[in-house]
């Protein structure tokens, strides 16, 4: 008897849901599609019932989770500072890894710094475009209302998205290779300072915005 639609859509998503978390702990290249079947407590064979590849799978996965990411979230919500404090120094934190939360989408760029799989960097670049169009879209729409210290030039803006995404990509890549926990933190916390300051914004703002 033919599985039903509702219980292949849900072994999809067991799929998706076990690839996105093991894809962001480990990167493309360090997962195999039997670690993710394992954890998603299905058959290996049933893989290819529902996607073609595991590049097939990865992008799905990357789709998913700038999709579904708190920072997508956060761009949609309201044009305040302490929105934008959250989005970009609370875009993600080891607390959260070690928790198992819904990874944020910079995860997907640091893991994957260095791969030479073709299709792997066309995701990577597609994903780093992606998040840097998202921040200069709100960093311009809180400009226009005054609420940043800054014209909403657009080259300039591009420019401080870029460096916000580089302090997020590179704070949490060496804070993740780090065994002490305080100096993890002490870098986490340096990067958020930085980009506060990037956007002329006082760290008093942050109360609230970020994890305790």
């Amino acid at each position: 008897m033919p599985y039903s639609s509702a219980h292949k859509a849900s072994s999809r998503e067991r799929i998706l849901k076990s690839a996105i978390e093991l894809f962001s702990r480990n990167g493309f290249n360090k997962v195999s599609i039997g670690q993710i079947m394992k954890l998603a407590k299905l058959t290996h064979g049933a893989f290819y019932s529902h996607f073609d590849s595991k590049e097939a799978l990865y992008n799905a996965s990357i789709r998913e989770t700038l999709e579904g990411s708190r920072a997508a979230r956060l761009v949609k919500g309201p044009l305040s500072i302490k929105h934008l404090t959250a989005l970009v120094a609370n875009y993600w934190n080891l607390q959260e890894l070690e928790r198992k939360s819904q990874p944020g989408p910079e995860t997907v760029l640091f893991n994957e710094i260095g791969n030479d799989n073709a299709e792997i960097r066309a995701l990577f670049e597609a994903s780093y475009h992606r998040m840097r169009r998202m921040l200069e879209t709100r960093l311009i729409a809180l400009s226009r209302l005054k609420k940043l210290p800054f014209e909403p030039d657009r080259d300039a803006i591009a420019e401080k998205s870029r460096a916000i995404l580089a302090s997020l990509v590179g704070a949490v890549a060496i804070a993740k290779s780090l065994p002490n926990e305080e100096e993890r933190a002490r870098v986490l916390e340096a990067a958020q300072k930085q980009i506060l300051l990037m956007l002329g914004v006082d760290e008093r703002e942050m109360s609230g915005a970020l994890p305790a």
